[in-house]
């Protein structure tokens, strides 16, 4: 398998809260794949826009706390928030990892499973 990065998003209502992500591409030429995995009967849009996408925030790179293989971290925020920034990086090692955004105990809105070969 040659996917140096691979996504599985879920999310319960994306009309409500639509997912964007920012992919690093540090190595030549690449390749967005997007592929519906749901039902004939939901379909959805999508973009890719490449160029002059913006940098994580310099509040967000400085804020980073390492979590260790097998380890949950979470991070509750107000009511009122309408979007959150999440920056996942390693030194160069694979990164596998899952993100919930959570309402209550055990209701996932979304969740995303991420795979990168280095991490970066």
């Amino acid at each position: 398998d040659n996917t140096p990065c691979k996504m599985r998003v879920y999310v319960e209502n994306g009309q409500l809260r639509p997912f964007s992500a920012v992919i690093d591409t540090p190595r030549g030429p690449n390749t967005v794949a997007i592929r519906n995995i749901g039902q004939i009967e939901f379909p959805f849009a999508s973009n890719v826009y490449a160029n002059d996408v913006e940098d994580p925030s310099p509040e967000c790179v400085q804020a980073s706390a390492t979590i260790q293989g097998g380890a949950l971290r979470t991070y509750p925020f107000d009511t009122l928030v309408d979007s959150v920034e999440v920056l996942l990086k390693t030194d160069g090692r694979p990164l596998n990892a899952r993100i919930e955004l959570l309402q209550g105990p055990n209701n996932n809105k979304e969740v995303i499973e991420l795979y990168t070969e280095d991490g970066f």
